[in-house]
């Protein structure tokens, strides 16, 4: 097992790593739409909260070794479920033709107050 860590992503707000690698797969946490570099939490637009959640999710993906056409797997957790249209817009624009399996799900609260977070499951 390897534990993932990039200053391209977020550190981790927890005792927790960004990701690991085991077993031929990388697992992200989930990540909150903080920019790595500021710290900055995106909490006004959730098309750019969204975006910014997935290149978090990149970020890690691809410091374990895989790429985003190699994810199998993506769970999003929404602090609102009437954003479900805005972020599959830009999860869309994303990911293009590749089609991971996905959750999505309104939960009761995410931290820091963010409006959603996302992680990932790749092959290697």
């Amino acid at each position: 097992m390897k534990i993932i860590q990039t200053k391209k992503a977020p550190a981790a707000v927890g005792a927790y790593s960004q990701g690991i690698v085991t077993n031929g797969f990388v697992y992200s946490s989930g990540q909150l739409p903080l920019v790595p570099e500021t710290g900055e939490l995106i909490s006004d637009d959730i098309k750019k909260a969204t975006k910014q959640s997935l290149e978090n999710v990149k970020a890690i993906i691809e410091e374990g070794g895989s790429s985003v056409e190699k994810i199998v797997k993506v769970n999003i957790f929404l602090d609102d479920v009437n954003d479900f249209a805005a972020v599959n817009e830009v999860y869309a624009e994303f990911f293009g033709d590749h089609k991971p399996a996905r959750s999505c799900v309104e939960v009761g609260k995410l931290p820091k107050g963010g409006l959603l977070e996302i992680e990932a499951i790749a092959e290697l």
